[in-house]
């Protein structure tokens, strides 16, 4: 093992970027603007030259670099070939190769929500466990499962696509997958604001929710610890199904942990007490009591996950 690792974790918007050293300390971290004009084709240039720059920067040699540990929001084969990427206009090709060829240096990729659950498990909340399921709850429901210590991305590079769990068989509304009834529906920041919309247009009971531009997952749960009855209804509700959803789950992987991240993880004990519940009422026995806790690294799971792979 060489002394710097790079973590790249490629957003639509921006990209972050960390110099690690290989015992997991984030030495520097910074970030440059996603360009996704002309099918994102700079995107990759723009990697390497803030790469290049830093070693130059720092006068560190290629020769002490372990290499690029890359994470992009789409499926990606074990060959490092990207199967579309549509936030960043990407089509299919092998980015391991592309930016290897760009750098002089060895690259890895990665699914961006399955490196979040590697830097989660390496330095995060699941840290001292080895057989770790992450999920995201951001304005969609992400995943990653890694089992002793490896990311299980699956055939089609699509294993952890937890948000679509089907839940519910006679939902309406579509998923943004195209689907119906997935867990995203309802588990996400969009999710619970969509039941709530629903829930509002019809309910004769006293809420401080208000249909309006000020309803967010956020003034959903702050509602909830105050004791508002509709605002825990529907806090109950993704509950059950992130509950019943981990159940299902923990039957198949049998993880030591689960790592609740995301935007709608920051309500805390009273999210995660709740699908606790939950998901003891429906685990099988001998799951029942697999630890369910929040995630530590916010932001920078990414780039910790994408300097791991470089393991």
């Amino acid at each position: 093992m060489k002394k710097y690792g790079f973590g790249v974790d490629i957003g639509g918007t921006t990209v972050k970027i960390g110099l690690f050293d290989m015992e997991g300390i984030i030495l520097e971290k910074w970030e440059i603007k996603t360009n996704t004009e002309n099918g994102g084709l700079s995107i990759l240039d723009d990697v390497a030259a803030a790469v290049l720059g830093k070693l130059e920067e720092k006068g560190i040699s290629k020769d002490d670099v372990q290499g690029i540990g890359v994470g992009v929001p789409g499926p990606v084969l074990k060959d490092g070939t990207v199967n579309k990427c549509v936030n960043l206009g990407w089509g299919v090709f092998n980015v391991e190769e592309t930016l290897s060829e760009k750098t002089g240096l060895p690259v890895k990729a990665g699914n961006d929500a399955n490196v979040a659950a590697l830097g989660e498990m390496w330095q995060g909340g699941g840290k001292g466990h080895e057989d770790v399921v992450m999920v995201t709850l951001g304005t969609g429901v992400g995943g990653g499962i890694i089992i002793g210590g490896k990311i299980i991305s699956g055939v089609h590079g699509a294993a952890g696509e937890i948000g679509h769990i089907k839940m519910a068989d006679d939902e309406v509304d579509s998923c943004g997958c195209g689907g119906h009834g997935c867990l995203e529906q309802y588990a996400s920041a969009t999710g619970i604001v969509r039941m709530a919309r629903q829930k509002l247009a019809d309910e004769t009971r006293a809420t401080v929710l208000v249909n309006d531009d000020t309803l967010t997952a956020k003034a959903i749960f702050d509602a909830a610890k105050e004791g508002d009855v509709v605002a825990i209804e529907l806090k109950d509700t993704l509950c059950e199904m992130l509950g019943k959803a981990l159940a299902n789950i923990s039957a198949v992987v049998d993880p030591e942990i689960f790592v609740i991240g995301g935007g709608v993880s920051r309500a805390g004990d009273i999210l995660i007490n709740g699908i606790k519940e939950k998901f003891q009422e429906r685990a099988f026995h001998a799951c029942a009591s697999t630890e369910i806790s929040l995630a530590t690294l916010g932001n920078d799971a990414g780039m910790f996950g994408c300097c791991r792979l470089l393991f």
